[in-house]
């Protein structure tokens, strides 16, 4: 037989997910020698031996892998004359060279450790950092690759001499394992609170006890704090909720395992395997029981709640026994980053937590947990972050090698970016609304630490049309000072290019953009589009009539303004709700009132004439409000009356009969939960009928949602249908959000087609 030598270069997510210690393994299976080592592509392998076992092993290295890596390309050269090896190594990671590696996100608990964690004969049982190669803390503990141990926040955990030895064992799961660790070298736990402190398994039990006594908990996590207590108890969660200053947005749910979660949810098949994904987001489930009766009201008020499941050990052991649902939030003050540091929570969280579970390993990276809705089987991103980035999204026509780097900065509410290397965009996690001076300051940190993991420099910016966000402010700040080009996208058609990017498509779409506000070319508010377009531009062809917003931004909060804009008018003044007088005056006046083609804000009109919701407490709550009335309904088919009229170069969606006739009905006693549907019934026959028309002027048969408004579950699946059976293909959102944490994915994809131009 003939012995040949073969170097083999692997790109994608092979570090810290059992790549080597797989290739050590296969390669005793083929009778290959030679090394293995991580590098900055990603790894790198010398092997000689027989010709027909190196291709077998090629076979096996495409089609059996780790499950958590993840293989992009796979390069071969066959060379001669021959090293002679007589052994196979891991060697050293290479260091000072370019890095075009990929880095894995977080991954909850496998089942191999958490039945090593729950093992009373295992000397690892009830260790809250059990983890091995296929599971554990990733990117929040990585502070620059390749991915080392002395590049983690493990680097203060060296390994005790039997850790050692299962690192270095290639039957141990975890063989070069990097955060390796056991109760005699890795980190601890420990528990402060109400004059009591306690480390380890007494830290564990005192927690579990506040809880049982129906107090508040901060919990260190894996991205950041939580504060938790028991859900069954409403004195207690209306208690977080007061001291939080979190009167009413909804709290998310930890459960045990899915029959927890049915207790209180309905749990489809598919929504099951979100839960018990690797990813572990949070799960917005349908509530068993809605209405007056509803046992979960002070968690969540609409037809909704998250829930996820237990994702680290410390969760494991916290739900067990007795507790079986625990309210488990995001630890941070309003508006601000999530909190990660045992200093800081102890400071920001006095007054709120009764008590608090700490550990010492640190958390490098603030990750917040993903909210997702099951969609046709995948999930549907509220939130992208923790288990999700930050694995790459491919453009479809950038160049594989190209290095050149740009970074698309979002907008400002639900801010993230999106920075590139060649074909591969990295979504960031989900930031938060850029309000105040700290949410950037998290935001620009990770910025340069993306730059850092991807060893990029951005050559190009890219950003919003709106001069007030905090996000173009930024961008044209670094533009200046680095020297280079910045390209203003607008808002909703970044949105339709993040869906067609997110779809892999290229060619020309109609867009469908509905959110609550966007500054539109014409330097109006936009959020009711209909677009046409690619990557090379867009034209408008669709919106509905502008409608008058008393107070500017006021409107958004105080409901009841819009609502007062609607019925002036639809000439219905003197219906409705009671509207303080001095809105009508102010629209009289005309002072202080600009004008928005916004359904977000339609939705909120119509919520507050409805009597649904007359301020709104978080964004988007009227709206979210009028969509879980409409759920309380048997499904109807009833619409309202509509018109579609042209203005100018626009067809224009007249809502003001839909108003009038809202009214009437209302007067006539229907039940708002009947008129909920209606009106999103009416919007769903309307849009179809706009896609109709450009369809039939433009000839583009393929359509793409986006925008927040697409969050609203009964929205989605009607217009999605409609435009089917109107023989569209109609492409959602998949892997980034359809609001406007997914928008940087759009203007980078926009940058790119106008660099290739260049």
């Amino acid at each position: 037989m003939c012995k040949r030598g073969m170097h083999v270069r692997v790109r994608g997510i092979v570090q810290g997910v059992g790549f080597r210690p797989w290739i050590h393994r296969m390669v005793e299976k083929y009778r290959l020698c030679g090394w293995v080592r991580n590098t900055g592509f990603g790894a790198e392998l010398e092997l000689e031996g027989e010709e027909e076992a190196l291709e077998s092993f090629l076979g096996e290295l495409s089609r059996d892998i780790p499950p958590l890596a993840e293989i992009e390309a796979v390069e071969k050269e066959w060379y001669t004359p021959l090293h002679h090896y007589t052994e196979f190594r891991i060697a050293a990671s290479r260091s000072g060279e370019r890095r075009d590696t990929m880095i894995s996100p977080d991954i909850c608990t496998c089942e191999d450790c958490r039945r090593e964690l729950l093992d009373p004969s295992d000397r690892r049982y009830r260790y809250p950092f059990i983890n091995c190669t296929n599971c554990g803390p990733r990117f929040t503990i990585i502070r620059d690759i390749p991915y080392d141990r002395k590049n983690t926040a493990m680097a203060a955990f060296p390994m005790c001499g039997t850790c050692r030895a299962e690192y270095e064992d290639i039957r141990s799961r975890r063989y070069h394992a990097e955060p390796d660790c056991c109760p005699d070298c890795g980190p601890r736990l420990f528990y402060e609170g109400e004059g009591r402190t306690a480390s380890d398994e007494d830290a564990l039990e005192a927690a579990a006890q506040l809880l049982l006594e129906g107090k508040i908990l901060a919990v260190k996590g894996l991205g950041g704090f939580h504060l938790a207590c028991r859900a069954d108890l409403p004195e207690t969660v209306r208690e977080l909720r007061r001291r939080k200053h979190r009167e009413e947005k909804p709290f998310a749910l930890m459960c045990a395992d899915v029959e927890a979660a049915r207790e209180i949810c309905t749990v489809s098949a598919a929504e099951e395997q979100l839960l018990l994904s690797r990813e572990r987001p949070i799960v917005l489930l349908g509530k068993k029981v809605r209405g007056p009766a509803d046992p979960c009201a002070d968690i969540s008020e609409n037809g909704r709640i998250g829930v996820m499941l237990p994702y680290t050990p410390i969760h494991m052991l916290l739900l067990t026994g007795t507790l079986r649902t625990l309210v488990m939030t995001s630890a941070n003050r309003s508006d601000l980053p999530v909190i990660r540091e045992n200093t800081e929570a102890r400071s920001a969280l006095a007054g709120i937590a009764d008590g608090f579970l700490l550990h010492d390993r640190d958390i490098h990276v603030r990750c917040d947990d993903s909210v997702v809705w099951e969609w046709r089987g995948h999930p549907y991103f509220a939130r992208r972050s923790r288990g999700y980035v930050p694995a790459p999204v491919l453009l479809r026509d950038a160049g594989q090698e190209e290095r050149r780097c740009i970074l698309a900065l979002g907008a400002e509410q639900k801010a993230s970016f999106c920075i590139s290397r060649g074909r591969h965009t990295f979504p960031s996690q989900h930031i938060g609304d850029l309000k105040n001076m700290e949410t950037l300051a998290h935001y620009e940190d990770q910025i340069r630490h993306f730059e850092t993991l991807f060893q990029v420099r951005p050559e190009m910016l890219v950003c919003d049309l709106h001069p007030d966000y905090l996000s173009t402010r930024y961008g044209e700040e670094q533009a200046a000072r680095e020297q280079i080009p910045l390209l203003r996208v607008q808002h909703h058609y970044a949105h339709m290019c993040s869906c067609m990017a997110d779809n892999g498509l290229a060619e020309p779409v109609i867009g469908i953009v509905w959110d609550g506000t966007g500054l539109g070319t014409d330097g109006t508010s936009w959020g009711g589009e209909f677009l046409t377009g690619d990557f090379d531009g867009f034209v408008r062809r669709g919106s509905i009539r502008r409608m008058r917003l008393p107070g500017g931004d006021l409107a958004a909060r105080e409901l009841l303004r819009i609502a007062a804009a609607l019925l002036a008018e639809a000439g219905e003044s003197a219906a409705g709700p009671e509207i303080p007088a001095v809105y009508f005056r102010q629209l009289a006046a005309g002072v202080n009132c600009p004008e928005s083609s916004s359904i977000g804000r339609l939705f909120d009109g119509v919520s507050a004439l409805l009597g649904i919701r007359e301020t709104a407490g978080y964004e988007g709550q009227g709206a979210i409000l009028l969509e879980a009335a409409a759920e309380m309904t048997e499904e109807t088919e009833e619409t309202l009356p509509w018109e579609i009229a042209r203005n100018g170069a626009l067809e224009e969606y007249d809502w003001r009969p839909t108003v009038r006739a809202l009214i009437k009905e209302k007067a006539a006693g229907r039940q708002k939960e009947i008129l909920a549907a209606m009106f999103m019934n009416t919007l769903t026959g309307m849009a179809a009928e706009m896609v109709r028309r450009i369809r039939e002027e433009t000839g583009i048969r393929k359509a793409v949602l986006s925008g927040g408004c697409f969050q609203n579950i009964y929205l989605l699946k009607r217009l999605t249908a409609l435009l089917e059976a109107e023989g569209l293909e109609v492409f959602t959102h998949r892997r980034v959000s359809a609001n406007d944490e997914g928008i940087a994915l759009g203007q980078l994809a926009i940058a790119e087609r106008r660099r290739k131009q260049e």
